[in-house]
């Protein structure tokens, strides 16, 4: 809705790189997360429309090279109509009926004037004032745009001991990078702090639970708008309605936000006033939110598990968002389905169990020995297992660092603080045989036949190079990777080289890989520099689909420019063509702007390669962990659990995770550790008790439950009377109902989803 009038519009346009990349404002870099919120806005604006909305983002480059950014830049287009104008944006001029007119030109010169009924600035971030006045105070060392400056090779370091920078304040950076330095700030801070850890700690109390046993079931429903997230589609209000005429329910209401801390106190005040004993809560995700609704029941004297979650945003507004009297139908449904789920759902006991306070690390590349070193360093026993018959990883063939650092000189320094502390055992030119056991009491083998016990596990297993099988790669040595580049430039090699040429997205953005590498931009820029530093007369040409040079890396891209180095972009229907001739290596692209085919002779030419995953199947099926289509490793939240799994103990760090430059894989070892350090500062482990359980008279010791058990918590075992039957060790199962679905005899259940409950749901349908 267009504030002016209050009309829907329909044609919108946002415009890109407001603030940013601005030297003559002194806001040289990127501000990194606005071509992803414009997509985001646009696709979100796209599907609340009830009409075919114009949507137009006008940019230089199109910034989406963060872990599964590419993917929602092509949806964008192509799913969703979103129109993607490269162009400069000259100027905005009042428009008829409040419409604003943008001028802008084309690659190609041309200037076009258009009309829009809505424009949107994708505005730059820029430090806030508090916090640059706290940081003088603190003593702090700001950088030339005023944001803290982050010492090198440290990910949360400030220029002060003890002072640690998380967020945007260290630099523009989005939800997942900030999640990461925050962790990593904390694991640094725990490291500190390891002498006094536990010593001011305070265990929560909770009021005792009270005992429903024979109570008649008072059921309260809360619905939930999520603003307009859900509201915008479902009818909340009639389904809260509704959920009051439900047998067994006696409260129901509709909240604008569930999950705030005021709905969380009038459901705890609801509880006491009208006496409920089990709670509904029609709302988005329980993998997100349910714990947080569990907590208030627990402060409510409730047993957490009488507690029971219908997802009508996922499974309604957001999936029906057309078909609004469809979704609200459905949400009734849902909570219907859940009202009589509740009716019969018990109070569930957790399980307690010992911790085992050691790590294991497996990588030995810079985020695993960052992340073994940090957990060692507050106490913990390590065990580092690489593959390799040495330490480093893909890092000891980096010799220059983004900003200059000597990474060869910190890589040597990592090994051997690893290879001297007390608190870490290496192994090297060993893999993981065999994986046992759950969070606080797992037992790894290794292929050396050694065992190791462990409480948690870090993987941090790396990526490789892509090897390029275009571009005459492995033909011709003129052609090389990035990273040959590098050593040939370190080594003196490229003395008697004049012409150079980078041609980057080699392997990435394509079919076969459709993310972008992150790194490759800045890397190609980089040693151009370097080039251009040892041979101040060198011919440089970058030829590129976006120029990603995120945050400060900008500042590299302007000096490039500066420097006489070329920038050519090609598109992918007309890729750079690599031949070799009697005069020599010829490179052959269409220049955008000439609209002409330009052929250069190179004495080097610098593929800017993929970063592929390692294979990391046989670790994603010992520890249950997932990969995703791309074969790196699925966090179990992208934007609030970026260095978690789903599988509890279990944690990542470093290119397992995706690709990333140095500096992000030394923060994100520090998070995986800070995270490993949470569960690892805890004396007993406790499970929710939602596992499975077998009625031993019903069994007929078949053994199907252990063989479809993916997390080997089933297993047989035979009595002092000789009697056979399955039985569930409550610590490893997972709830997921496998064995309860496959059991021939119906002897085993799931607590807080029973074969009744089940039932209950499937017959409020009917």
């Amino acid at each position: 809705m267009r504030p002016s009038d209050h009309k829907e519009p329909q044609k919108i346009a946002w415009i890109q790189c407001v603030g940013s990349r601005n030297c003559r404002i002194g806001h040289g870099y990127c501000s990194s997360v606005c071509c992803m919120y414009a997509i985001k806005q646009s696709v979100i604006a796209k599907e609340h429309a009830a009409y075919d909305l114009n949507a137009n983002i006008f940019y230089m480059d199109m910034r989406t090279y963060g872990k599964d950014f590419e993917k929602y830049y092509e949806r964008a287009q192509k799913q969703y109509g979103v129109n993607f104008v490269r162009s400069r944006v000259y100027g905005l001029d009042p428009g008829e009926e409040d419409n604003v007119k943008i001028r802008y030109a084309l690659e190609d010169g041309t200037v076009v004037t258009e009309e829009y009924d809505m424009v949107v600035l994708s505005v730059g971030l820029e430090p806030n004032r508090k916090a640059v006045e706290l940081a003088k105070q603190l003593g702090v060392e700001l950088n030339q745009y005023n944001f803290a400056d982050v010492t090198k090779l440290t990910g949360v370091a400030s220029s002060k001991p003890g002072i640690y920078v998380a967020g945007a304040f260290s630099g523009p950076r989005d939800i997942p990078e900030t999640v990461m330095q925050a962790s990593a700030a904390a694991g640094e801070v725990q490291k500190l702090l390891a002498e006094a850890k536990g010593t001011l700690t305070k265990t929560k109390e909770y009021p005792a639970p009270k005992d429903v046993t024979g109570e008649i079931v008072r059921t309260g429903v809360f619905v939930c708008h999520c603003g307009i997230n859900i509201g915008s589609v479902v009818d909340v209000p009639a389904v809260a309605e509704y959920a009051k005429t439900l047998p067994g329910v006696v409260y129901a209401t509709d909240k604008l936000y569930a999950c705030s801390q005021d709905s969380s106190a009038q459901i705890k005040e609801a509880i006491e006033q009208y006496g409920l004993n089990r709670i509904v809560v029609a709302s988005c995700s329980p993998r997100t939110h349910e714990p947080m609704f569990q907590e208030t029941l627990k402060e409510a004297g409730l047993n957490p598990h009488l507690f029971e979650m219908a997802n009508i945003r996922d499974h309604c507004s957001w999936v029906h968002q057309n078909e609004p009297e469809k979704a609200t139908e459905k949400a009734k449904d849902l909570v219907r389905m859940a009202v009589k789920k509740a009716a019969l759902l018990e109070p569930i006991q957790p399980v307690t169990l010992p911790m085992n306070h050691d790590a294991l690390v497996i990588g030995g590349g810079v985020s695993g020995m960052t992340a073994a070193l940090n957990l060692a360093d507050q106490g913990y026993q390590v065990y580092l297992v690489e593959k390799a018959k040495e330490l480093g990883g893909i890092a000891k063939r980096i010799r220059y660092g983004m900003g200059g650092e000597d990474v060869p000189a910190f890589l040597n320094q990592l090994i051997n603080q690893i290879q001297n502390h007390t608190n870490i055992k290496v192994y090297t030119g060993v893999e993981i045989a065999d994986v046992q056991g759950f969070m606080g009491n797992y037992q790894t083998k290794l292929t050396n036949g050694e065992e190791i016990k462990h409480g948690v596990a870090i993987i941090a297993t790396g990526a490789a190079e892509y090897q390029p099988q275009e571009y005459l790669y492995g033909q011709n040595h003129r052609v090389r990777t990035l990273l040959e580049v590098e050593g040939l430039l370190a080594e003196g090699r490229l003395k008697n080289s004049n012409n150079f040429v980078f041609i980057q997205c080699v392997g990435s953005r394509d079919e076969e890989r459709p993310y972008c590498s992150r790194i490759c931009c800045t890397k190609s820029i980089k040693l151009a520099l370097k080039i251009k530093e040892q041979k101040p007369g060198a011919n440089i040409f970058i030829l590129y689909r976006d120029i990603r040079t995120y945050g400060y890396f900008e500042d590299l891209y302007t000096e490039a420019r500066r420097k006489g180095i070329i920038f050519v972009r090609y598109s992918t229907d007309a890729k750079p063509v690599v031949e070799l001739t009697s005069t020599g290596t010829k490179v052959t692209f269409t220049d955008h702007v000439l609209n002409r085919p330009v052929e250069i002779y190179a004495d080097i030419i610098g593929l800017a390669s993929a970063i592929v995953p390692n294979d990391n199947t046989t670790l994603s099926k010992l520890f249950k962990v997932p990969l995703n289509a791309e074969g790196f490793f699925l966090e179990a939240h992208l934007k609030l659990r970026p260095v978690d799994f789903g599988t509890d103990g279990v944690f990542m760090c470093g290119l397992a995770h995706g690709p990333k430059n140095l500096e992000e894989n030394i923060a994100q070892g520090k998070a995986a550790a800070g995270r490993a350090a949470t569960a690892l500062a805890k004396e007993n482990i406790q499970t929710d008790g939602k596992a499975a359980f077998v009625n031993k008279r019903k069994c007929m010791a078949c053994g199907v439950c252990v063989e479809v058990c993916p997390a080997k918590a089933a297993s047989l075992v035979t009595d002092e009377r000789g009697n056979t039957a399955a039985e569930v060790n409550p610590a490893l199962c997972k709830g997921c109902g496998a064995c309860s679905s496959s059991c021939r005899c119906g002897a085993i259940n799931v607590k807080g989803c029973s074969n009744e409950q089940i039932m209950a749901m499937v017959r409020a349908l009917a």
